[in-house]
């Protein structure tokens, strides 16, 4: 993401904790940074990308307190997928300051990333998902307005509930098939081209040997996490529980990713999912 700003032409400054990281960047042009408060020194805008909800807090609001170093007017696009409260918590800190806040998760993995064609869900004033609306151009392909602030959030977790029900399901048919001596890729295009076509049978089938740029075919290294996976699962059950919302297929779904993940496959890509329904521990 970061190198696609800058091919946009874009001045970047950068930190990441993984030191690796900024230097693969700086190599490309940016700023690298050794601290979080060093990066965000004159800037327009912030891009803000973490696991969870108090790591957005903290480096915004309490630990480094990037709020106190950020000048009147600055646009803060948080890229993360948390829980829309903290979101809404942020947005409200941010106005106090005299600052501007968004939430702006993602979808499209690491692939999408690299290629610039990743999907925003972007939750905030109008005002602001205009100003920011060129800038997240430069990384993805598909940007959507979701609505107020914690809106993207709320989009984010909806859209990954259905994806890990649709992998889920997906590996579920896929291991029946094989399991009764069907090739995997006849059976594959059999259903994609019928009434159970979806995105994982057209687009990461999780499956060895069926996609070859698929992560199922590079031993499931890279992509999506399944840890992700569980906690973008964990924040749908929480916001199901606020709304009253009944979600019995994505309790399944992340019942099944959970266990997937007790079995030592945390770091795996989410398609290996498929390994718990051939036994494979």
């Amino acid at each position: 993401m970061a190198i696609n700003l800058l091919k946009a032409g874009h001045s970047l400054r950068v930190f990441d904790l993984s030191v690796e990281a900024v230097k693969q960047v700086a190599a490309k042009g940016a700023t690298g940074c050794k601290s979080a408060v060093e990066t965000v020194q004159g800037i327009e805008i912030l891009v803000t990308m973490l696991p969870a909800g108090n790591s957005v807090e903290g480096i915004l609001r309490t630990n480094e307190a990037l709020f106190d170093h950020l000048k009147a007017g600055t646009l803060i696009i948080d890229a993360s997928t948390i829980d829309a409260a903290t979101s809404k918590k942020m947005a409200a800190v941010a106005t106090e300051r005299n600052l501007s806040f968004i939430d702006a998760p993602v979808s499209g993995g690491t692939a999408g990333a690299a290629a610039g064609t990743l999907s925003f869900m972007v939750g905030g004033a109008e005002s602001d998902f205009q100003r920011a609306l060129p800038v997240l151009q430069c990384m993805g392909k598909n940007i959507f307005h979701a609505g107020g602030i914690g809106s993207g959030q709320v989009a984010k977790a909806c859209n990954n509930m259905l994806l890990a029900i649709l992998m889920a399901g997906t590996s579920e048919a896929l291991n029946l098939g094989i399991n009764n001596g069907l090739d995997p890729l006849a059976l594959s295009e059999i259903m994609s081209r019928s009434s159970g076509g979806n995105w994982v049978l057209d687009c990461y089938n999780p499956v060895p040997g069926v996609m070859e740029n698929a992560p199922a075919s590079r031993d499931y290294q890279g992509g999506f996490f399944v840890d992700l996976m569980c906690k973008d699962l964990g924040l749908a059950m929480d916001i199901s529980q606020t709304s009253g919302s009944p979600v019995p297929m994505g309790s399944i779904a992340k019942s099944l990713f959970n266990l997937h993940q007790t079995q030592g496959k945390g770091s795996l890509d989410f398609s290996s999912i498929v390994q718990l329904f051939q036994g494979k521990s």
